[in-house]
């Protein structure tokens, strides 16, 4: 692997361990990179937001966003959970995999108390519900975010 990860980056074996101690803290480097991806990709959809239901939105439509970027052999699922999936137990890139989650899952809780007329704990139940199915299909949070605005859910 040490060799894909050298010819990718265009440098030395030597010079790339010279900036990470290791190959562990130089894939949790790789997925910090990818969570301030997606994080820039979910503000500037936030900017937009008017409504609580758009600003829950935002979190979804941040996730399309970074699936449409150009991958070189196509989107093959989060990015962060799949590596995540490999790596071991207490692992760098395992804490930064959970962080990701539970910002998602806070923000998520925000907007949707804003929806629910602050009611948190339900809220915080439903942010919940929504970051554990996030994997699937974006259509599914959005029929939920439409169905929370709706007050069915």
């Amino acid at each position: 692997m040490d060799h894909f990860i050298v010819k990718r980056a265009g440098v030395a074996k030597k010079s790339l361990y010279n900036n990470f101690a290791s190959k562990a803290e130089l894939v949790a480097s790789y997925l910090e990179a990818r969570h301030e991806e997606w994080l820039a990709l979910y503000e500037a959809r936030l900017r937009v937001a008017m409504t609580p239901h758009d600003k829950v939105m935002a979190v979804f439509l941040a996730y399309e966003d970074h699936a449409e970027h150009a991958y070189e052999h196509g989107f093959r699922g989060c990015g962060l959970l799949n590596a995540a999936a490999e790596l071991p137990a207490g692992d760098a890139g395992r804490a930064v995999v959970r962080g990701h989650k539970e910002q998602v899952e806070s923000l998520l809780a925000e907007h949707i108390s804003d929806m629910l007329s602050d009611d948190v704990e339900r809220a915080s139940q439903l942010a919940h519900h929504l970051v554990l199915v996030k994997s699937e299909r974006t259509h599914f949070q959005a029929a939920a975010a439409n169905s929370i605005s709706l007050g069915v859910w």
